[in-house]
């Protein structure tokens, strides 16, 4: 009889890691392939050569049968210049490929392992089989949408073939994978016929924890979901939950998982399927929340057709396609409107958090899973916005609103503004969070697990020493340590934790992991402390990367342009360059070649954006200096002149003489507090602008600092000294001026203005004693005003 294979050699736990990695670099740089090949201007010169075309509509004809015999004349003469050009395309192909094989043997194993998957229980293993699956299914989509995929592949080879005389070695197999592969929907499906038991099972695992995260905003206002104050006497207590890491896993992944699991296991939805009706709600649930999800950054897949498409080549499989086709129009319709209130739900949500952690920022420790939550939903919330507002989507009724109409949010930046308060409270405050966490991974924690471990009736000796080191690593943790900031690494504990989830979740395991589901939920409890400790800048990445909007970038741009014409939302409009500093977070080290790119994208926008809030709060000191100056040029005795001429009249004229009603400071005078004035409205916009200015010392944006008051403090220095030359008011024609009494007069009240800056902000007590500083000496020479500035 053979002896059963010990579980440690599979190694899953290390090649699902690896191979995640792996998948995500093959697809960004898939992604940028197809970018480059899309793009005129940096597709290689020669897929224009006239000469070529011939060769190039032969080769995608005929492929992948390329034959150089009769091509030569064509293609030798430049053949070096394709390869270089084509090698990196034709190699990253290449890579896919053999990633290709990896992810199919090990998809293998744990099928003739019987793994079994829960993301209650096994959390990491799920989670990362689940993201392999759509990840691996994204990039065989990817790959079909490389227009240009079989005259790259084909002329590289012929070009190789003609300087090495003979094919490139994975030529034939990378040229039938692109064949098989198209379309690679119905290759798949095929793929994941013997996958997809283990498939299924983790699907249905999530489908408690998907209704829950999937609940519309009246519920969770019914709920109050993520207020700390609905119930104040348990506020200083821990949030304990079994499964603490899905409480912030993203609804967005959970779509994807669902949807695209479900269409590759579409065998599971026949009748004859003992969990049919499971599968069949799970996927109606998963479509009614959006009908566009992402494969990669900015490009998405139309659902709703896409899975209408297949199924309609199936048989039996023509009732579910017109549910889902009247599911498609429900969810257009229905969608917008339930996002909508969900984002206005957030935006409350999110203040108060902010709110209460900036007043009390212990409870960051205790209530840390709330900021999680809150800031998962709004990531996800954003991230649903951009793609469906980008994407095509079916005419409406003429009863319904229109399309643009449904993705205006006027209040976006908002939200955008509270998520990076909460990031910025929990950098700002990690020790805080440390010292709770230290504390409770060795007062209490240890001591669960000590007690759970000794609880175990059978352990083999593997899971015995990896139980042991991971009680030893927690227990002897101390405040002592936070205090010296000492650096905490518990990586090499979560990554024994994965491997054990391994060796517990496949048949026959010495240690079976659910039937000792308190050690799972524990142990999972015990790993989310840990990363709070150690990981606080990688849960903050899980939980609220808006690097996304590096590829949105027009409606980046709208989205600020709407905040900068909604005087209520000024203040919150320091929140686009802040984002700017996500950018560089969707760079992979798989695809280096991008990162200069996207950093000088960040850099550009960050600019762009300072500036244009510079611009706008100099515009709205340039309007109250103007009213400034219009109100103390009243106070000219050339103005109270007519005021006497009238009075000395009334004594001489018989006749009543008009008399003007306006007088200096009738303009203070208001019948009640609720009628604002439109020096009201400039000062009111001017606290808002400045608020944002003074929001943050210095932002960080690859490598580069921008600080805010710079932007603000140069462009109204220019301003003013432009202010002073135009007060002049020098008439090239009569060589006439202002008198300088009068330009005196205006300067002093532009002055009176520039110090009350002080009053807006720390950030510009400095420019405003500059201005205090300066003596202005007026002289009239030979016909020329001279103004002379003595600073002090």
């Amino acid at each position: 009889m053979a002896r059963p294979m010990n579980p440690t050699h599979h190694k899953l736990a290390e090649k699902l890691t690896i191979l995640n990695d792996r998948a995500v670099g093959m697809l960004t740089r898939i992604y940028n392939i197809k970018k480059m090949l899309g793009n005129p201007d940096s597709k290689p010169s020669f897929f224009s050569d006239k000469a070529l075309e011939p060769v190039i509509r032969n080769i995608v004809r005929k492929f992948p049968n390329v034959s150089s015999s009769s091509h030569s004349s064509a293609v030798g003469p430049i053949k070096s210049d394709i390869i270089k050009s084509l090698s990196l395309y034709y190699y990253t192909f290449a890579d896919i490929m053999d990633l290709k094989d990896h992810v199919t043997d090990l998809l293998t194993t744990m099928d003739a392992s019987q793994v079994h998957f829960d993301i209650t229980l096994n959390f990491d293993m799920t989670r990362s089989y689940l993201d392999l699956v759509v990840n691996y299914f994204c990039i065989m989509i990817l790959i079909s949408r490389v227009e240009d995929r079989k005259a790259v592949l084909g002329l590289f080879d012929l070009a190789y073939e003609l300087q090495s005389g003979k094919p490139e070695d994975s030529f034939p197999r990378l040229g039938t994978m692109i064949v098989e592969y198209d379309p690679p929907i119905k290759k798949l499906s095929e793929e994941f016929i013997p996958h997809s038991k283990c498939l299924v099972n983790a699907l249905l695992s999530l489908s408690d924890i998907f209704k829950r995260r999937a609940q519309t905003a009246d519920i969770w206002r019914a709920s109050q979901s993520l207020s700390l104050l609905a119930d104040s006497a348990k506020i200083m207590m821990t949030f304990e939950s079994e499964m603490v890491q899905c409480e912030y896993l993203s609804l967005d992944a959970m779509e994807r998982w669902i949807a695209v699991g479900i269409t590759l296991c579409y065998q599971q939805l026949q009748p004859s399927s003992p969990i049919a009706t499971e599968c069949y709600d799970l996927l109606k649930q998963a479509l009614q929340g959006s009908y566009v999800i992402s494969l990669c950054r900015d490009e998405v897949l139309l659902l709703h057709p896409f899975i209408i498409s297949f199924f309609e080549g199936i048989k039996g499989f023509g009732k579910k396609v017109s549910e889902i086709k009247d599911l498609y129009q429900q969810t257009c319709q229905n969608t917008p409107i339930i996002h909508r209130e969900k984002r206005k739900f957030l935006r409350t949500a999110l203040k108060e958090l902010a709110t209460v952690f900036t007043d009390q920022p212990g409870l960051l420790g205790p209530k840390a899973v709330y900021m999680l939550m809150a800031l998962s939903l709004a990531r996800d919330e954003f991230h649903w916005l951009l793609r469906h507002a980008d994407s095509n989507v079916p005419q409406r009724k003429a009863n319904t609103k229109t399309h643009s109409e449904d993705f205006v949010d006027r209040q976006i930046a908002e939200l955008m503004f509270h998520v990076e308060e909460l990031r910025d409270l929990v950098k700002k405050y990690h020790q805080v969070m440390q010292r709770y966490y230290v504390q409770y991974l060795s007062g209490s924690d240890a001591v669960v697990l000590n007690q759970l471990i000794q609880g175990l009736s059978l352990c083999p000796e593997d899971e015995s020493v990896l139980l042991s080191s991971f009680y030893s690593s927690i227990a002897g943790l101390t405040v002592k340590q936070v205090e010296e900031n000492e650096l905490f690494d518990f990586r090499g504990l979560r990554m024994d934790w994965f491997r054990l989830q391994a060796y517990t979740s496949i048949n026959r395991a010495g240690l079976v992991l659910k039937e000792h589901k308190d050690l799972a939920y524990h142990l999972n409890t015990i790993i989310f402390h840990t990363r709070i400790v150690d990981a606080i800048d990688e849960l903050l990445t899980d939980t609220s990367n808006l690097s996304i909007y590096c590829f949105y970038t027009s409606l980046f741009e709208h989205q600020f342009k709407q905040c900068m014409e909604f005087p209520a939302q000024h203040r919150y409009s320091i929140a686009f360059p802040l984002i700017c500093a996500h950018f560089m977070e969707a760079t992979h080290e798989l695809c280096p070649e991008e990162r200069h790119t996207i950093g000088t994208t960040s850099i550009q926008y960050a600019h762009w954006f300072l500036k244009e809030m510079s611009e706008e709060v100099n515009q709205v000191i340039t309007a109250i200096c103007e009213e400034q100056c219009m109100l103390a040029d009243k106070l000219l005795p050339k103005n109270c002149a007519s005021l006497i001429a009238v009075n000395v009249n009334k004594k001489k004229a018989k006749t009543k003489v008009p008399v003007d009603k306006e007088k200096p400071g009738d303009e203070s005078k208001r019948k009640h507090r609720e009628e604002f004035t439109r020096m009201d409205k400039l000062h009111m916009a001017l606290t808002e602008l400045c608020f944002a200015i003074n929001y943050c010392s210095t932002i960080n944006v690859w490598k580069h600092g921008f600080v805010p008051r710079e932007f603000f403090t140069q462009h109204l220095e220019a301003r003013f000294n432009k202010a002073l030359v135009g007060m002049m008011m020098y008439n090239a024609e009569t060589k006439e001026i202002a008198k300088p009494s009068e330009l005196l007069n205006s300067i002093k009240a532009i002055m009176s203005v520039l110090q009350s800056l002080e009053n807006y902000g720390k950030s510009f007590s400095c420019f405003a004693w500059w201005v205090i500083s300066v003596a202005f000496v007026i002289i009239w020479h030979n016909g020329l005003l001279i103004i002379i500035i003595i600073s002090n």
